[in-house]
């Protein structure tokens, strides 16, 4: 037992360390940028991403005690340390070229991770999931069963890194106006509503007839790659870019949706009301708004249906809002209206801070001397970049660093918020209402049947009949 009990609680130290140091290397350039390249890091690439399933399938293993994970884990994992560390190649030495004095500045905010740090984090990373696989075979033993394996291409897929697509296509070659390109109310749009919809639709019935701890360990796997996915974009803009992102400074979690990657999962590891009622409340309406209309397509490089922008934002936001509307749904948590007053206080510093928080940074880059396209606007929130097909006069300024903040559109925009999250709860009542009112009349149904087999109900007459009534009959009165 004590054996059992020291090798569980060295496991989960191991695992901490190992998410965290994890966590640190999305922020370099070289995290995501090889699985684009896979003509010249193929075998690197391919260890590199079974080392991410394992970011989902050790923590199973070792915080939720999941002995399916644990197989997996303690016998593929230790390859694919392994197998990354002998094919390296140039992976500490990735960097974008300076080929413009905008990109040598970029560059100088992106490399804030020195090379010795990122060698230290790498090993670091690999060290603790060698250490945690040890864990898992000093507490479970050597034996593992076959059908445990089902969860490595499960978390294969969950871990995908979605820019690997681009292996396949140079998007330089595809013109703007092609069939393949994402725009708005294109083909691809649909199909992102319709993939929202039949995601949480199939999440529901999958889950619906399973143990509550069981719904529990599900959107707990759910968030945990929801949000290893969220975290691929810290690599990816100082790489590659994601949208019109290029930044490091892109990555601070104040956008509406981000912040709720964070919100959203914490409600479903921990369980608590008010973190669902905000998730609920906000975040699901947030998530679904952007299905309707994905904004300007002046200002977003979208790229083809299967470029890593538009997977990346439709894959987060999917879940995000799975995560937000089946604990409800599931009858984890019933929303009242009484519980919209925390989350309308708690958008509201949001959109604030994240006001403030834009305007310093796009402040800031002006005093490094860039200007016009260059200019860094990060846009938390839209607070800055108007989506909407219309201008919002700047009836009241004000100017922060150097940064005039239109502040009637800000306060119009967490008002347009406001009246979304309100829509989506009068659409969670009203379908809450045409719900029970199939059920109250399936179940009169099956009472009518159910009378009618016991003789209690004639559909001719449509009445029912009493005991006295089949004594009198019996009688011939």
């Amino acid at each position: 037992m004590n054996r059992i009990k020291i090798a569980s609680a060295a496991g989960r130290v191991f695992g901490a360390v190992m998410l965290a140091a994890a966590l640190a290397l999305t922020f370099t350039v070289a995290d995501y940028y090889i699985f684009n390249r896979m003509e010249i890091y193929g075998a690197f690439a391919a260890a590199q991403w079974v080392k991410k399933a394992g970011l989902l399938l050790l923590p199973g293993a070792l915080f939720f005690g999941s002995r399916k994970c644990a197989d997996c884990a303690k016998y593929i994992l230790p390859l694919a340390v392994v197998a990354a560390a002998c094919t390296l190649g140039d992976y500490f030495d990735i960097t974008k070229a300076a080929d413009a004095p905008a990109q040598e500045i970029y560059n100088g905010i992106n490399l804030f991770i020195p090379r010795w740090a990122r060698i230290a984090l790498f090993c670091t990373e690999s060290a603790c999931i060698l250490g945690a696989c040890a864990a898992v075979f000093a507490r479970d033993g050597l034996g593992v069963k076959g059908a445990s394996f089902i969860y490595l291409p499960l978390s294969l897929i969950a871990a995908m890194p979605l820019n690997i697509f681009e292996n396949f296509f140079d998007i330089n070659t595809i013109p703007q106006d092609s069939f393949l390109r994402f725009k708005n109310f294109s083909l691809w749009h649909f199909l992102a509503i319709a993939v929202l919809a039949g995601a949480t639709v199939g999440g529901y019935f999958f889950l619906k007839n399973k143990p509550k701890e069981e719904q529990c360990r599900w959107l707990c796997a759910a968030a945990g790659a929801l949000l290893l996915q969220y975290h691929s974009k810290d690599s990816m803009v100082m790489g590659d870019g994601y949208n019109v992102y290029n930044t490091v400074l892109a990555c601070v979690p104040l956008f509406i949706c981000n912040i709720g990657v964070y919100v959203a999962s914490l409600s479903v590891f921990f369980r608590k009301k008010v973190l669902y009622a905000i998730s609920f409340f906000v975040h699901a309406g947030g998530a679904l708004s952007v299905f309707v209309y994905f904004g300007k397509d002046s200002m977003s490089n979208y790229g083809i249906f299967c470029s890593y922008s538009i997977l990346y934002f439709c894959v987060t936001h999917i879940l995000l809002f799975m995560l937000c509307v089946l604990p409800s749904a599931l009858g984890m948590y019933k929303f009242r209206i009484k519980d919209c007053l925390i989350p309308l206080a708690y958008y509201f510093a949001v959109i604030i801070v994240a006001s403030v928080a834009s305007a310093a940074v796009t402040g800031w880059s002006a005093s490094l001397g860039l200007e016009g396209d260059d200019l860094i606007i990060p846009n938390y929130a839209f607070t800055q970049i108007n989506p909407l097909p219309f201008e919002v006069p700047p009836v009241l300024v004000l100017e922060l660093w150097g940064y005039e903040i239109n502040v009637l559109y800000v306060l119009g925009l967490y008002a347009f918020y406001v009246a979304i999250f309100f829509t989506f709860y009068g659409l969670y009542r009203l379908f809450l209402f045409v719900h029970g009112a199939i059920v109250r009349s399936l179940g009169e149904r099956r009472a009518l049947a159910e009378a009618a087999a016991d003789g209690l109900f004639d559909p001719a007459e449509e009445a029912f009949t009493s005991d006295e009534d089949d004594l009198n009959i019996a009688d011939g009165n």
